[in-house]
């Protein structure tokens, strides 16, 4: 085989076992973003249930959308379902960014820390920049409460589930 051949067998490999093209890694990204948000939710349930969180972010959003006159007067249902809505493309999106932006994989534990990392600096980034600037609520820092930490906890929760489910897709595609 000549030296030639040996590099392009030897790159191609490379790409199977390391990096992801891209429209597989956001596929799978959006994979993990939904189920990484369907697992932020079920710890949101649990947290609401113990009476940590009353008003979502997503809630809130729907609630400035309605104040300023973006959509008519909703039902609480049609409230509800718009904020489920809202949450669910919110994730979705967040994981086909995160997976366009993780090109390789490494272990479960690594995935896991990754995506920690990567949905705690997605908070970081709504929470300090267009939440509060578009009204929906007060910057993190502005914030006398120790819920303010419930976000960022959750949201590092959604990284680790999309960094873990990512993961198993990946594997699956080579």
């Amino acid at each position: 085989m000549s030296p030639g051949a040996k590099a392009r067998l030897a790159a191609t490999a490379a790409r199977k076992v390391g990096a992801v093209g891209a429209k597989n890694r956001a596929v799978t990204g959006a994979v993990g973003g939904l189920g990484g948000t369907l697992v932020l939710s079920g710890l949101r349930e649990v947290w609401s249930r113990m009476g940590l969180v009353f008003e979502t972010a997503p809630m809130q959003v729907v609630d400035r959308v309605e104040e300023v006159g973006l959509v008519g007067d909703l039902s609480p249902w049609g409230h509800r379902l718009l904020s489920v809505v809202a949450h669910f493309a919110y994730g979705t999106g967040t994981g086909t960014v995160f997976g366009l932006l993780r090109r390789e994989r490494g272990g479960a534990a690594e995935e896991a820390a990754v995506g920690s990392a990567l949905g705690i600096l997605a908070w970081g980034a709504g929470w300090a920049t267009w939440l509060p600037l578009t009204g929906v609520h007060k910057a993190p820092w502005t914030q006398r409460s120790p819920r303010v930490l419930l976000p960022v906890i959750d949201h590092a929760v959604f990284g680790a589930a999309w960094g873990l489910i990512n993961l198993a897709l990946s594997r699956r595609q080579v």
